[in-house]
């Protein structure tokens, strides 16, 4: 093993240890333009090229057949004799397909056209071809309950952590959940992949994750505020060193079942629902765990500066000690007069006597 390994293996060992003090007040700086990347891209995504949401939430007809090992393009091109070249078409693993047409379920010819041009590509019986259909308005019931939802979520945290702690740290916790949201949105729409009722559950879940090990760390850091007199920079910075690991530590254990779920339910067992819900756990944890320690406790610092006028490296005016240099001695207390009527010292203290004076002698005529 050369020195770099070793090097390597030392720095790796000390920081599980929590030997290592990162300099998270200069990695905070950087953490901003990355996020900042991170956010154009996603919102980017979100709106140019939008959700790819389920049939659950919008409404429409679908076709689900075993057509076997036929590509995509041949799928196309038999939809495209029936007029639906640009229907929406998914594998769902074990030769099963569905796809998706704006066909209205009550044009039985042209149901009946998809599902014959579906059995022929696939030679089977159009009874082995299901059909179902959503209406519009079920779609949209579904969204609006799902938006309901986030926003309780929101106003029930944002007042429970403001009468807990405090309310910077509700702000600073309501912006990493929307920075968790906004970049797992647009990975799903970077990528396309479908938006369904379990992906909302997945959404669901990941804030509270990520809520949790924000609340950890704010729970830190409110702990050394009350026990050290440092600036609060570094009363954050040191609180983030302290829970480091921990977070890490609960991350990889938390994405280790994810990544079973996603790696052998979906492509060995081939279970799609599984792919769905997976994929949104797992980009919500590692994205969960970013914003707890580089969203929510930077600013939360920068929020303590901005409302108090605190300098990072200054002190906090409030309880704090002052310098040596400006404390005035403290006079120590008078010694208590003992008791007696003896003559004053050299010290100036009234000396007493344990017998009486001697009377004085009478002088002679």
């Amino acid at each position: 093993m050369n020195q770099g390994e070793m090097t390597l293996r030392d720095g790796l060992r000390r920081m599980y240890a929590n030997q290592v003090k990162l300099d998270f007040e200069r990695l905070w700086r950087r953490s901003v333009v990355l996020s900042v990347v991170i956010l154009l891209i996603a919102g980017g995504a979100w709106l140019f090229r939008g959700l790819n949401l389920g049939i659950e939430f919008e409404g429409g007809t679908f076709w689900e057949a075993p057509l076997g090992e036929h590509s995509i393009a041949e799928i196309r091109g038999a939809l495209a004799t029936v007029g639906q070249a640009d229907a929406r078409i998914q594998e769902l693993g074990g030769g099963v397909v569905r796809v998706r047409a704006e066909v209205a379920p009550g044009n039985t010819a042209a149901v009946s056209a998809v599902s014959a041009a579906l059995a022929e590509l696939g030679g089977i019986s159009p009874n082995d071809v299901s059909f179902s259909a959503v209406g519009p308005s079920w779609g949209a019931e579904i969204t609006s309950k799902a938006r309901l939802a986030l926003i309780v979520f929101f106003i029930v945290i944002a007042v429970y952590i403001w009468l807990r702690m405090e309310w910077k740290m509700a702000v600073s916790a309501l912006v990493a959940v929307g920075h968790d949201i906004l970049v797992t949105v647009g990975f799903y729409a970077l990528f396309g992949f479908e938006v369904t009722p379990a992906t909302v559950i997945a959404f669901l879940t990941i804030l509270g994750y990520s809520l949790y090990d924000t609340l950890v760390v704010f729970d830190k850091i409110r702990g050394n505020a009350r026990t050290r007199k440092d600036p609060y920079f570094e009363v954050v910075t040191r609180s983030v060193n302290e829970v480091f690991m921990r977070s890490i530590n609960t991350t990889v254990t938390s994405v280790l079942p994810v990544l079973s779920l996603l790696i052998i339910g979906r492509f060995a067992l081939g279970a799609v629902t599984l792919q769905e819900f997976s994929i949104a756990l797992l980009v919500g944890l590692l994205a969960g765990t970013y914003s707890s320690l580089f969203v929510a406790a930077p600013l939360v610092a920068w929020l303590h500066v901005w409302v108090t006028g605190e300098r990072p490296g200054q002190r906090r005016p409030t309880g704090e000690r002052r310098p040596a240099a400006e404390r005035r001695p403290v006079a120590a207390p008078p010694r208590p007069k003992r008791s007696g009527s003896g003559p004053v010292g050299r010290s100036g203290v009234t000396t007493s006597r344990s017998h009486p004076a001697r009377p004085a002698k009478k002088r002679r005529k």
